[in-house]
């Protein structure tokens, strides 16, 4: 997903810096009323959910949903219809000898990432020419948490939490003064020597009720007080934390304990207690949503914090680049004609080069692209790279992905050089969708989602409704660990093959360098201390802190989720907890 790489212009951009000057010291003691904790949140829908009907009646065919009607529209093996006003759309399929319709819902854009979403929906035969299922598209909600102490000097300090897009580390709010009703928060966004004011607001004292303007993000937020069982904290209570192994669902999971699979109960209490513990004290305090682990295939710890409880969908950010690997080995599994060395522009040109096609695009494959070593002008740390994730996702000239990735300049010849860029993934995933002639959300489920015993998820898309392959989808923490199971068991989950034993390790091998580890198929790979020695691990990582971690001498996956998207801190589950708390507990 597209990150902010410069606060301080997508601040400006946004309207929040309310001016450029320099601030006035806080004011003395006014706004000393306003210490605590502060929450708002808002829901932006959508509200077009629940029962999808659809009815077939002779030739003609309709839809309802949310007391809306549409035409349905059925061609060949393909069921399409769209909401008016563009409220959401949906695509499908017969299957089962016409008794189930399997399809997506299309919502609407959200507010919260300002991305479209697909999610799966499954309709059952009720009568003759009758189908309902259930649309649960991905909820959009925003919450902001302040958290107002006193200074010394008399004022108040205050800083932002936002666990949806972690936009209070952009920001980076220092204080807040308040002149009568009227209050300021002023900040240092992007790392700013002084501080100017970011955005304002009114306190009425008598509701005691902060109202704090928040551009493009549905403007004024109520932040009401919250108190110590707010999801603020890792946990509400001080009860010292007790393991219980998981629970046992119907997603395909065995579970069991720590000690059936020889970890020290001791040691993995006191990891998870110190989590509970954390100080939220700071905009970048560590904010660990889930922690899970796996040995031996089976499910012994699945903890949650902040609110979560795992039933949620959650973003996987660029951890998703490595499903997409996965992806395209199952694709090759089931006889799509596609392999590491396929060429890129010739696949993309339905099977011919286009004339003119310069020599080192022309020598680009399928491997140079999961390998991040295209040779594209294309880098993710570098705003001035055409090719970079944020200025190919800003730019409106070019609505089609994988032609404005086609397009790019090239700076090395490929091979030459492994560079983060996530158009690389993306554009993989349209050769994946040309060999197959198949939708990208279509292979997913029927290839990874449906046979590893997915529950909910939702598949962000490009402007052209394909889903987007260099990361965000979001997936239940569960079903997303399966992915680092499965390949630790040589392609296979639960006795059905996924990918072939000769991808699963391939695609997990240190093939290239990158920013000091090892990269494989979009796989990252690291060496982890262990008593005394190191072991080679694998891993999928996105930013915020999500990570799936597999050493395979211990047999072990380790899943961590988080919500410091864009901060230096998100680093800390896979080069400190895992090696640090985990491995140590592990015989």
């Amino acid at each position: 997903m597209s990150l902010f790489k410069n606060a301080a212009t997508i601040a400006i951009a946004a309207g929040l810096i309310i001016a450029p000057t320099p601030a006035a010291p806080p004011a003395s003691g006014q706004a000393s009323d306003l210490n605590g904790l502060w929450q708002a949140k808002k829901r932006f829908g959508p509200d077009i959910r629940g029962e999808l009907t659809i009815v077939r009646d002779g030739k003609s065919w309709r839809a309802e949903l949310a007391g809306r009607r549409a035409t349905v529209t059925a061609d060949g093996n393909t069921i399409t219809f769209t909401l008016p006003n563009g409220e959401g759309s949906f695509r499908g399929s017969p299957i089962d000898s016409g008794n189930r319709i399997h399809g997506h819902w299309l919502q609407q854009r959200t507010v919260t990432s300002g991305t479209a979403y697909l999610t799966p929906v499954d309709l059952v035969a009720r009568g003759p020419g009758l189908w309902r299922g259930e649309v649960s598209p991905l909820d959009d909600n925003f919450t902001l948490i302040l958290k107002i102490d006193a200074d010394p000097d008399g004022g108040a300090r205050v800083f932002l939490r936002n666990p949806d897009r972690n936009i209070g580390r952009f920001l980076n709010l220092q204080h807040i003064t308040r002149d009568g009703d009227k209050v300021t928060l002023l900040g240092k966004p992007d790392g700013a020597e002084k501080e100017v004011p970011i955005t304002g607001g009114t306190y009425n004292a008598d509701d005691d009720v902060l109202s704090i303007f928040i551009p493009g993000r549905g403007d004024t937020y109520d932040f009401r007080r919250a108190g110590d069982d707010s999801d603020f904290y890792p946990r509400p209570g001080k009860a010292p934390y007790v393991y219980r192994a998981p629970l046992a669902r119907s997603d395909g999971w065995p579970v069991t304990t720590l000690d059936a699979v020889g970890i020290a109960r001791p040691a993995i209490e006191r990891f998870v207690q110190m989590l509970i513990d954390t100080p939220m004290d700071s905009v970048h305090a560590q904010d660990i949503h889930g922690v899970l682990i796996a040995r031996h295939g089976k499910l012994v710890l699945e903890e949650y914090f902040h609110g979560q409880d795992g039933t949620q969908l959650h973003d996987t950010r660029s951890a998703a680049k490595s499903m997409t690997s996965v992806l395209i080995g199952a694709a090759i599994e089931n006889g799509a004609r596609l392999s590491p060395a396929t060429p890129v522009y010739g696949m993309m040109g339905g099977g011919s080069f286009p004339s003119g096609l310069e020599p080192r695009k022309r020598a680009m494959t399928l491997e140079h692209l999961m390998t991040m070593s295209s040779g594209f002008h294309c880098d993710d740390r570098d705003p001035k790279a055409p090719g970079n994730e944020d200025v190919m996702q800003n730019q409106e000239a070019q609505p089609d992905w994988y032609r404005y990735a086609l397009d790019l300049p090239m700076a090395t010849a490929p091979g030459d050089v492994a560079i983060y860029c996530s158009t690389n993934p993306n554009l993989a995933g349209g050769v994946l969708a040309k060999a197959t002639g198949i939708r990208l959300e279509d292979s997913f489920d029927r290839l990874i989602a449906r046979p590893m015993q997915f529950g909910r998820y939702a598949l962000n898309v490009q402007p052209t409704g394909q889903p987007y392959m260099g990361g965000g989808a979001q997936f239940i923490p569960r079903d997303f660990m399966k992915l680092g199971q499965m390949m630790l068991d040589g392609g296979v989950w639960h006795g059905r093959r996924i990918v072939s034993a000769a991808w699963a390790k391939r695609s997990t091998a240190p093939i290239r360098a990158m920013r000091g580890l090892h990269y494989g198929y979009f796989w990252w790979g690291i060496d982890l201390p262990y008593k005394g020695k190191t072991l080679p691990a694998y891993y999928a990582a996105g930013n915020g802190g999500q990570v799936v971690m597999v050493v395979p001498a211990l047999d072990l996956v380790v899943a961590i989720f988080g919500g410091n998207y864009s901060d230096k801190v998100m680093y800390v589950p896979q080069e400190i907890y895992t090696p640090k708390y985990i491995l140590p507990a592990v015989d």
